[in-house]
């Protein structure tokens, strides 16, 4: 009887392990359906310079879109462009709505436990923009002063991170995007906006506006490109194109085009 049982008992164990293993091992089509479909959809905040953002004839331009337009044509894909709503972007991604968030994409402890990244391509800073004639220089001096920021972005997980600058701020405005919070920084509704240093240098550059940018940066960052958890397929074949790229002079050639200089750290 006890050896019936106990085979009964070892006959079951297998069982189950040879089902969990089955369920747990779900093959990766995520390539090879990019490839039959044939496109490969981004997702972006199209307000974001000089990652991605509109020219003057509404066009969807920026250092983001030459890369992944260049590694799609090396695939041999086509590129869909689809803005969205930054504050959604996770929920965006998981429904298969897009296929990857590229569009200067902080890679935090937080969104790498929800996003499969690619290897970071550059390096970036959460810095505060004021305007010139403020007379701020430096972080003391914002106490009890309004900061803006955009919903959704890294800015805010830099700010939480600061618990003793934040604490001595008036108020906290979310924006939309970060040009909106520095229009109404430039009209006098903040004293303050914490942002990417790479997008507040070119905007300031661009743009010929009178803004400072602050010594003291809240937080060191760096960008990566966002794919579905189980999608390491699809990223692996994104990783080796970018070091490709990186490799024969293409990666460098676009970052001189938008920075006059190669920023990029792909295989370096």
């Amino acid at each position: 009887m006890k050896r019936h049982l106990i085979s009964a008992l070892i006959l079951t164990v297998a069982m189950v392990l040879i089902f969990s293993g089955c369920t747990g091992s779900q093959k990766d089509n995520s390539w090879e359906d990019i490839k039959k479909k044939g496109e490969f959809v981004l997702g972006l905040d199209d307000s974001f310079p000089p990652m991605g953002f509109r020219d003057e004839n509404g066009a969807i331009v920026g250092f983001d879109i030459d890369i992944a337009t260049e590694v799609c044509s090396r695939l041999g894909i086509s590129l869909k462009l689809q803005p969205i709503n930054w504050d959604a972007k996770e929920q965006e991604l998981n429904t298969k709505n897009i296929d990857c968030i590229w569009n200067g994409l902080t890679m935090t402890p937080e969104r790498k436990e929800t996003m499969l990244f690619s290897e970071p391509y550059l390096n970036n800073r959460q810095v505060l923009v004021v305007r010139s004639d403020s007379g701020f220089t430096s972080l003391s001096a914002l106490a009890g002063k309004k900061l803006g920021l955009q919903a959704g972005s890294s800015a805010n997980d830099a700010l939480n991170s600061s618990e003793e600058f934040k604490s001595g701020l008036a108020k906290v405005i979310e924006f939309d995007d970060n040009m909106t919070a520095l229009m109404d920084l430039e009209q006098g509704g903040l004293d303050v906006v914490l942002m990417d240093e790479i997008v507040a240098r070119f905007y300031i550059q661009q743009k010929s506006k009178s803004y400072n940018v602050l010594d003291e940066a809240l937080a060191s960052e760096e960008y990566g490109i966002g794919f579905r958890k189980n999608d390491k397929q699809l990223r692996d074949k994104f990783q080796e194109t970018l070091e490709t790229m990186a490799e024969d002079g293409k990666l460098g050639e676009i970052s001189t085009k938008w920075f006059d200089k190669d920023i990029t750290v792909v295989a370096k």
